[in-house]
């Protein structure tokens, strides 16, 4: 369990992280002609609507969670299996930009004179913020760009798929959610966490990219 220090640097990146990624997929649906997230309020900024129990529990013990999906109906959108990809896609892409835009602030930081002081109170919190929000947002999208059910990666790949395979992917997708948490469980179990091999190399590269330090 991670301390309230820490909890508080991290609560801020991670309410934006999962903010703009479910708000994003929620305007592209509805831009696509599906009002469904604006009808039950979710198409909003506000974190509050967004936030998941459990998912935010995961956060404070294991530095890691989750929002409630935002609600899409592909059969309200003009061209189902084409617009679901650009809906999926949206969220990830949010958090790149995302990432970008924190690296940013960092390199604007640094570039007027501010040091890595971690050490000072206020500058030391803030740059751990920052940095912090930059790893968050490109986890977040490497993590949602994985093909497995129920993440965005598969309805991306489902998208694109020609239409003899999709009833094959149909029904593997029950089986996504149970293959995520074999992988979690796995990890805690047998020491190996799969997660970390995939995230870190993308950590390492957009975050050197964005922030031009090595993260």
């Amino acid at each position: 369990m991670y301390s309230l220090e820490q909890i508080a640097i991290m609560v801020p990146g991670f309410l934006f992280a999962i903010t703009v990624h479910e708000f994003s997929h929620g305007y592209i649906a509805y831009r696509s002609g599906d009002p469904t997230a604006k009808m039950m309020g979710r198409l909003s900024l506000n974190p509050l609507v967004h936030l998941d129990i459990l998912g935010s529990i995961m956060l404070v013990f294991v530095g890691f969670g989750w929002a409630r999906p935002v609600p899409v109906n592909p059969y309200n959108l003009r061209d189902p299996k084409r617009d679901m990809i650009w809906v999926s896609f949206a969220g990830p892409l949010a958090n790149l930009l995302s990432a970008f835009f924190f690296g940013l602030v960092l390199r604007v930081y640094l570039g007027t004179g501010g040091g890595l002081d971690f050490q000072t109170p206020f500058v030391g919190v803030f740059l751990r913020m920052l940095i912090f929000a930059v790893q968050i947002n490109i986890i977040l999208a490497v993590f949602n760009m994985l093909p497995i059910p129920p993440l965005d990666g598969s309805k991306i790949l489902f998208g694109l798929l020609p239409p003899q395979e999709e009833r094959f992917y149909y029904r593997l997708e029950r089986y996504g959610p149970l293959v995520l948490v074999g992988i979690i469980m796995g990890g805690y179990v047998f020491g190996v966490n799969i997660f970390a091999y995939i995230f870190i190399p993308f950590v390492r590269l957009f975050g050197y990219l964005f922030t031009g330090l090595p993260l």
